[in-house]
């Protein structure tokens, strides 16, 4: 790996952002999925879940959407809810769906500074009444055209971008977020080991 190649990596490293992550439950198009691994790269989200409960789990991904995205990034599988909650709990104070009711608030209402997982649902019947019930509140992007949707994509790529907005605003991505063995491990499975 050429030096150019490490320094470019580690700058990358540097402005990873471990205390957000995005969950995909039952999105059946991997182009979806693939555009979505791509924001998330964009913005420096390194950890992505997807939980498919009624839909089989994904072996591969769009790459054409992606540009290779997944490669780049920690990517957790789920096929139980309550195995997802439990891993997303042990990392992140609050969960958010993406979903159209009474007690929703705004996107730019969100505190995304913190340590926060937001969810997305599929493409048909959005996030799941199980998925609501175990989450800390809802959230929509305000619109004010007729449909009033968003594609999968569309929707997470608004949602992250205000949270780098927020982020960036806070410093976040000015000083590295990850240290220890937790660097140590992302920078194996990214090709190298060099430590300057």
């Amino acid at each position: 790996m050429t030096p150019e190649r490490i320094d470019r990596l580690n700058d990358v490293l540097s402005k990873r952002q471990f205390n957000i992550t995005v969950v995909l439950e039952n999105v059946a198009d991997p182009h979806n999925i693939s555009a979505v691994m791509r924001t998330c790269d964009a913005v420096g989200i390194q950890e992505i879940y997807i939980l498919n409960t009624v839909i089989p789990k994904h072996k591969k991904w769009g790459t054409k959407s992606s540009s290779s995205a997944s490669k780049w990034l920690t990517i957790y599988q789920f096929t139980d809810v309550a195995a997802c909650f439990e891993a997303l709990r042990k990392k992140y104070n609050k969960v958010y769906t993406t979903h159209l009711s009474s007690d929703a608030v705004g996107l730019y209402e969100l505190n995304l500074t913190e340590s926060v997982a937001l969810v997305f649902g599929n493409e048909h019947g959005g996030v799941s009444e199980e998925l609501i019930s175990l989450a800390d509140g809802n959230f929509i992007i305000p619109q004010v055209g007729i449909i009033k949707s968003l594609n999968i994509s569309v929707a997470c790529a608004v949602s992250v971008y205000e949270a780098f907005r927020q982020k960036q605003n806070a410093g976040h991505y000015n000083q590295p977020q990850m240290l220890g063995k937790e660097l140590s491990d992302l920078r194996i499975q990214w090709g190298f080991l060099d430590e300057n």
